[in-house]
C-alpha cells in the first residue's frame, strides 16, 4: 500500500460498504478532466512492479485520444468494477507476501487497492481500451489515508473505479485528493495531478 504495515494496508484498502444503491453516480453536468503538472516520482511498488513486468511498464500508446462515453462504454465500466470487486479477497501485502508496497496481479483471488486497479486496468485494456485512458492513480482519502484507484479518460470526463464500493465515479465526486498517476504516454512514467485541483472536493457516497 502507501505507507505502514497489514492493519493500515487493509484500512485503506479494504471493501468497505458495497451495499450502495445504484453503481453510477452521475454528476450534473460532464465531470471534465484532471489537470495535470509535470513528471513525478515513480510509486516504489509501481517501480518494483515494473522490474518484474518490464514489458508493461514501457509501452507508449499511439492514440492519446480520450474514449468515448458511450452507454455500452459506461456498462463495460460498471461491470468491470463490480465484477472484480466481487472477486477479489481485500488482504494487506504483508499477510500475502510479508512485506508491504508489493503491486501485483490478484491472481490468487487475493490483493489490496493497487491489485485491485491493475486487474480492472488489465481486463479493459484486454476488452479493448486504450492504456492510455486506464491510469494508475494516487489519492489521498479524507481521512488522510493513501489509497489507489483506476483513473478511466473519457470525452465526458475522467471517472474512477474503485475497490471500497461498486459506483463509477466523476473524479471530483469522490471525496478524495488527487496526487499522481501514470502518464498518458508512457507507461512507466508518472505525473502530478495540479495543485489547485488536490483539494477535497465532494463526499465519499
Amino acid at each position: 500500500m502507501i505507507s505502514s504495515p497489514m492493519a493500515r494496508t487493509l484500512r485503506l484498502c479494504a471493501v468497505a460498504g458495497l451495499a450502495i444503491s445504484g453503481l453510477w453516480a452521475a454528476p450534473a453536468f460532464a465531470a471534465g478532466a484532471m489537470m495535470t503538472g509535470g513528471l513525478t516520482s515513480q510509486p516504489i511498488g509501481h517501480y518494483d512492479f515494473c522490474k518484474a513486468n518490464p514489458g508493461e511498464c514501457s509501452i507508449r500508446p499511439s492514440n492519446l485520444a480520450p474514449a468515448k462515453m458511450t452507454d455500452a462504454f459506461l456498462r463495460k465500466l460498471v461491470s468491470i468494477t463490480a465484477k472484480v470487486n466481487a472477486a477479489v479477497k481485500p488482504m494487506s501485502d504483508y499477510d500475502i507476501y510479508g512485506k508491504d508496497e508489493v503491486w501485483a496481479y490478484p491472481d490468487k483471488g487475493v490483493g489490496d487497492c493497487e491489485d485491485y486497479v491493475l486487474e480492472k486496468r488489465r481486463q479493459l485494456y484486454r476488452m479493448g481500451v486504450s492504456l492510455a485512458d486506464l491510469l494508475i492513480t494516487v489519492v489521498r482519502k479524507p481521512d488522510g489515508e493513501g489509497h489507489a484507484v483506476l483513473t478511466v479518460r473519457t470525452d465526458e470526463g475522467d471517472y474512477v473505479l474503485d475497490n471500497l464500493n461498486d459506483k463509477v465515479k466523476a473524479w471530483d465526486e469522490t471525496g478524495y485528493r488527487f496526487l499522481k498517476r501514470q502518464a498518458i504516454d508512457n507507461t512507466g512514467r508518472w505525473v502530478s495531478i495540479r495543485g489547485g485541483q488536490q483539494v477535497l472536493v465532494g463526499a465519499v457516497q
